[in-house]
Formats: structure tokens, sequence, C-alpha cells
């Protein structure tokens, strides 16, 4: 009765298997914010990758929408009751999940965070990301520098994630203001800061919609805003269906994170001026690998020297380069896009 109510469950949360649970003798658990966004598309397709390489059995869960921390809860809770090696996880709620990493850590399990810290950080054994706070200052220099004087003067909107600003969302966001020049007051916040120059905060759950609801919602609060930081590529591309149905979109200049090849092409195409391109595959395969040699030698990873974190890397993408600011073409960004 116990094994279907599991497998029931296992169903419920949408789990996926890489392999037959007894075809090896280690097991590990993928959980992301969604199923959906290229990026934990990617993501799972790397650890996937990784762990028909290495024989580890995997399972992947996934939230319903970026923000369903209960069913990240519920996929913790099965990976500890399936006896997992380890669990690598993209949290949705930075806070909320702590209680959950806290126990099956207790439970013997190696818990690595991927792309977004925990908070605190060191509530997981280790995290594999992206230097998120790099990614905004990149795109805010970028956003910046292209402006030239009239950046003194900009009017700034902010398209963020969700309400409960997980990690990932505050080092891009306040990374992009240190880049352009903008005190972000407390840099481990959201929505403090004073500089007159910025219109807004909304939220847009990381999808079109939200984007372009968001993007309204700024326009009315000042229709001559002429700088958008997005959280990512979809909301991005959301924000420029807003503008464009207004006859505004060449008025406004875009930037965002993420480097999937439909972002690249954005960028390529004019819809966005520059995104900073991060790579989850990797991610995703290296903490596999984690989890195999944590099994097999009791070894937990390393952060790279002079970080808390090991850092998977990042790059400037645009067509459009500006003095001071490396980057690299759309060209190089597609060669090495994901989605």
């Amino acid at each position: 009765m116990k094994k279907s109510v599991l497998a029931f469950g296992a169903l419920a949360l949408g789990v996926t298997f890489s392999a037959p649970v007894m075809a090896a003798d280690v097991a590990a658990c993928l959980i992301t914010k969604t199923d959906t966004n290229p990026f934990f598309v990617k993501m799972k397709e790397g650890a996937t990758a990784k762990a028909k390489e290495l024989g580890v059995s995997l399972k992947s869960y996934a939230g319903k929408v970026d923000g369903d921390s209960e069913s990240q809860v519920a996929a913790i809770e099965s990976c500890i009751a399936d006896g997992a090696k380890g669990i690598l996880i993209a949290a949705s709620d930075t806070k909320g999940i702590v209680s959950s990493v806290k126990k099956a850590r207790e439970a013997g399990l190696l818990v690595i965070a991927l792309d977004t810290p925990l908070e605190p950080a060191d509530a997981a054994d280790a995290t594999f990301a992206t230097d998120n706070l790099l990614a905004g200052k990149l795109i805010g220099q970028w956003a910046k520098e292209t402006m030239g004087d009239k950046a003194k003067d900009a009017k700034v909107g902010f398209l963020d994630l969700t309400p409960s600003q997980p990690t990932v969302d505050v080092l891009r966001d306040q990374g992009f203001m240190m880049g352009f020049g903008i005190d972000p007051k407390d840099p481990n916040k959201i929505g403090d800061e004073d500089d007159a120059r910025i219109v807004g905060h909304d939220v847009t759950n990381g999808n079109e919609e939200g984007g372009r609801k968001a993007m309204e919602n700024l326009l009315q609060k000042d229709p001559s805003i002429n700088v958008i930081h997005t959280i990512n590529e979809p909301a991005a591309v959301g924000a420029y269906q807003a503008l464009k149905a207004v006859g505004m979109e060449k008025n406004v200049l875009i930037v965002s994170v993420d480097g999937g090849c439909p972002g690249v092409k954005s960028v390529k195409e004019g819809v966005i001026g520059a995104t900073s391109q991060q790579y989850p595959l990797m991610m995703a395969a290296l903490g596999v690998e984690a989890i195999k040699k944590f099994a097999d030698s009791g070894e937990k990873p390393k952060p790279t020297e002079g970080k808390s974190f090991f850092d998977t890397g990042v790059s400037l993408v645009t067509d459009k380069p500006v003095s001071g600011v490396k980057s690299i073409d759309t060209k190089e960004g597609t060669d090495k896009c994901w989605g």
C-alpha cells in the first residue's frame, strides 16, 4: 500500500525517470522550478545525459509554475524516502525550502543548489551557479554605456521574478543597478532604492505573459520609461510585445539574463539589446558528477577559488559591443546557446 501511494505521488509531481531505479547503486534527484522553461529543460538534459554516462539513477521533479515551492518540498520528501544519495535543486522559495533541505542533509543526502543559492547559502552543501551578480552588472554596464549621457536621466523599470525575491532575482536585479550606476541600498533586498530614475518593479513569474502584464503596469506608472531590466528572456519577450502593442518598441532598451537560443535570436533581431548567457547544462552535469563522487568517496564539492560557490561561467551577448565591457556576438552566442 505504501509503495502504491509513493508511486501515485511521483506521478502527481510529474516525476520522470532516466533509468530504472534498480539499474544503479547511486540514485540522485533533480528538482527544478518548472519543466517548461528552456533553461530547466536544458538543465534536465544535462543531468540525464551525465547520469546515464556515470550509471546513476536519476529522478526529475518540477514545480507546476515558477514559485511552486510546495511541489519542491514534496519532491524532497520523495527523494529521502527513495534513498537517494543526493539532490540537485533550483529552489523557487530560497528561504522557505531550507527546513526541507536540512531534513535531507540530516538523512545523509548531499544537497546542491543549482542556479539559485539558498538563504543562507550554506543551507546547501554546495551551490553550482552562474555568478548572477556579475550577470546583472554586465547588462547594467552595457546599458549605461549604450545610453551614454542619457543614462543620468534614464527611466528604468525592473521586471523581476516573484514576490518572495529568490536570491537569483535579487542578485541580477542589484547587479544591474550597480552596473548602471544606481545605488541598490540593501544589496540583499529589492525595492528599497531611492534613485529617481527608477520607475518601479513588477513581477513576471519568469514567463512571457507575466512579462507582458508587468510591462503594461510599468507603462501606466510612467509612459516615458526607456530602460527595462528583465529577470530572464521569456519575460523580456513579453515586455517587448507590450511595448510593440503601443508603438514603443523602438524607444525602450531591454536587457536580460539567460542566453538560451530563443533569447540569443531575440538579441540578433533587436528585441533584446544584450543578455548575459549562462550554462545550465554544465551546472546539472557537474552536479550529477559531484553526487556520484560523494556516494563513492564521501567527498563534497568545493567552491571556485575566491568565491562562495562553484562558478559555471557567464558571457555578455550583444551585436552592439561597448568600450570597457567584454562581450561575444550572437554568432558565438548561438554556438553556445541552449533551448
